[in-house]
């Protein structure tokens, strides 16, 4: 693989069918307003990494594909590979330092606050520190960047919890960590009542 920056920035991304995404959000919305939820943070995401100058990767929770909005020749594709998510994020960082990329960030796909300056502020945090993370306002995280590994964060999490951030620090006492603004990531109704734009695309006609 020919590394064009010693930066990669990572995101995971669910095949977007119905029914089969954001599903806590559907109980509230239905499933078709689910889906069109996803889809546009899913393009929110990639017009905000497209800005980033890194290498891009990403990772399909089922099978990569070639005609979506990841384009081929800006993004590599991979397959997410693991139990659950600690260990599928584990290999996507292994893979790419195992490539030789010096700084890795791997960021969310479901966040309408989500801006190319939270990425540049995380590759700029790693040259005065050991990881970043970008807290969640659930008590998640929506990005966590390293220089090396660090397996302990992937590892023993209740993925999906409000215990994972605080847990994960408690993992990284002993390293240098520093801390983004927290962000709301989008999956339940609550997430997204108070936002005009994602209202708008709920009230579309299915």
């Amino acid at each position: 693989m020919q590394l064009n920056s010693k930066n990669l920035i990572i995101t995971f991304t669910r095949n977007p069918e119905l029914g089969k995404c954001k599903t806590r959000l559907a109980k509230t919305v239905g499933d078709e307003a689910a889906l069109r939820i996803y889809k546009y943070l899913l393009q929110h995401t990639e017009q905000v990494i497209k800005q980033i100058d890194a290498d891009k990767a990403v990772y399909y929770s089922v099978k990569t594909r070639d005609n979506d909005i990841w384009d081929s020749k800006a993004y590599q594709k991979h397959q997410q590979v693991g139990n659950d998510l600690g260990e599928r994020m584990q290999k996507a960082f292994e893979n790419g330092f195992n490539s030789l990329y010096e700084k890795i960030i791997i960021v969310g796909s479901d966040l309408f606050d989500l801006e190319p300056r939270h990425i540049d502020e995380a590759f700029k945090a790693l040259n005065k520190n050991d990881v970043v993370i970008g807290p969640a306002e659930d008590g998640g995280y929506y990005l966590l960047g390293m220089k090396t590994m660090h397996t302990s964060v992937f590892k023993n999490k209740n993925w999906g919890t409000e215990s994972v951030c605080y847990d994960t620090l408690q993992n990284l006492k002993n390293q240098k960590t520093s801390l983004l603004e927290t962000l709301n990531d989008i999956d339940l109704y609550e997430d997204l009542e108070h936002i005009e734009a994602l209202q708008n695309i709920i009230k579309q006609n299915d």
